[in-house]
């Protein structure tokens, strides 16, 4: 029994509550019906004037139109917006009311990203049709010229193709055809001399140095120069040495004629005069190559011819080795050969000697550069003995000092 009492007093909130509800349900529809609209007071017919005269009749009225329907809202104020839709709850008091949320229109729903229509299918674009299709195009300018380039090589250098016959059916100077022939030849001429013909003179000064070392202190100097143009050149050159007492040991001088053969190199043919303290002085013929080989050596190689039928050669090559932008070290070697022995000059035949030397130069200005080294000197076979029989020490090392400059 107390459990049957237990759960009707449970059960009847609910009841009260549901029954509360659908009283506000028909509550809020309560007195909605359509408002009649309000009947016109009738109103007194005038009568009509009387019209002593006669009139003509009136004309028929026409045939009435057809209805429209009335209009439902005749007579209604429509000024005013619309009203909002009446709350079905207006005037309930819903605070003691537990109000649900409002439920998820998507529950239930798969909301997962509708698959792609288009999966699996090939959208590439479709390549127009090519509208020239099938016709013969060869005979169309294509407006770039069919250059062969280095990609047309096997070996990737530039393809060089000979110019065409009709080129050279041409005279050679086809100005001349429009213009005097004698004035294209003197422009012609005063072109090479400016652009192809320059002269030029310079003299170089390798070395003017005082040594300091084994046997007496002496002094000596290298130095070269040249004038001409860029293929045919007068060449000349001289070195000697001395004591620093003031007297002279040896110097010899050479005047050349210089061709230019190859990119940095010159042939050189002239002759070379030597003179002696002795008074022995000797004339060679002298040819020979100068020029820069790979990597910058500065090379030169001669052979002389003397008077006397003496033939001896020399060869001499140098390096710039750049420690910074004024720093220079220079290494240097020269060597010499003799192919028979020449008493008077104390050469014996074969190798004769070999000097290497070491300088490092700081350049003030590319023109002006003083410089200090070491010079290693090496008499070879016959030529020793004839050092040691003057009583010398056929090995020599130095200490320069000198000046490295060109004007």
């Amino acid at each position: 029994m107390s459990r049957a009492l237990f759960a009707a007093v449970a059960v009847l909130p609910l009841m009260l509550a549901a029954g509360s509800a659908v009283a506000q349900a028909h509550g809020g529809h309560a007195g909605h019906g359509a408002q009649a609209a309000p009947a016109r007071p009738p109103q007194a017919r005038p009568r009509p004037a009387p019209n002593p005269k006669p009139r003509a009749a009136a004309p028929r009225p026409a045939a009435p139109a057809t209805p429209v329907a009335a209009d439902p809202h005749a007579g209604h104020d429509m000024s005013a917006a619309p009203a909002a839709a009446t709350d079905s709850h207006a005037g309930h008091d819903m605070s003691g009311m537990q109000t649900a949320p409002a439920a998820d229109p998507h529950a239930g729903h798969n909301m997962a990203l509708a698959a792609d229509p288009h999966a699996g299918h090939d959208m590439g674009q479709t390549p127009a049709a090519d509208p020239h299709a099938g016709h013969d195009m060869s005979g169309m300018a294509t407006g770039a010229p069919n250059i062969p380039t280095s990609v047309d090589a096997a070996d990737g250098r530039m393809v060089e193709t000979p110019p065409p016959a009709a080129a050279r059916a041409a005279p050679a100077h086809a100005a001349d055809l429009l213009f005097d022939p004698a004035v294209m030849a003197a422009s012609r001429k005063q072109l090479l001399a400016e652009n192809g013909d320059v002269r030029t003179t310079a003299v170089l000064i390798d070395t003017l140095e005082a040594g300091f070392g084994d046997g007496e202190e002496g002094y000596s100097w290298n130095a070269q120069g040249w004038s001409g143009g860029d293929i045919n050149r007068f060449w000349w050159k001289t070195e000697g040495e001395g004591a620093l007492d003031g007297k002279l040991h040896e110097a010899e001088v050479q005047a050349l004629y210089s061709r230019a053969v190859a990119p940095f190199w010159d042939v050189q043919a002239g002759v070379r005069q030597d003179f002696r303290s002795d008074g022995d002085d000797t004339t060679h013929l002298t040819v020979g190559v100068q020029g820069v080989a790979p990597y910058w050596f500065e090379m030169s190689a001669a052979a002389f011819l003397s008077t006397e039928g003496d033939l001896t050669a020399r060869a001499e090559a140098e390096y710039d080795q750049r420690i910074t932008q004024k720093w220079i070290l220079q290494p240097a070697i020269e060597v010499a050969i003799s192919t028979s022995d020449i008493p008077e000059l104390e050469i014996g035949a074969g190798l004769t000697s070999v000097t290497a030397g070491l300088r490092l130069r700081y350049e003030i200005r590319k023109e002006f550069a003083p410089y200090v080294g070491v010079e290693w000197t090496r008499s070879l076979g016959n030529t020793a003995d004839y050092v040691k029989a003057r009583g010398l020490d056929p090995d020599a090392v130095r200490f320069v000092v000198g000046l490295k400059a060109w004007l």
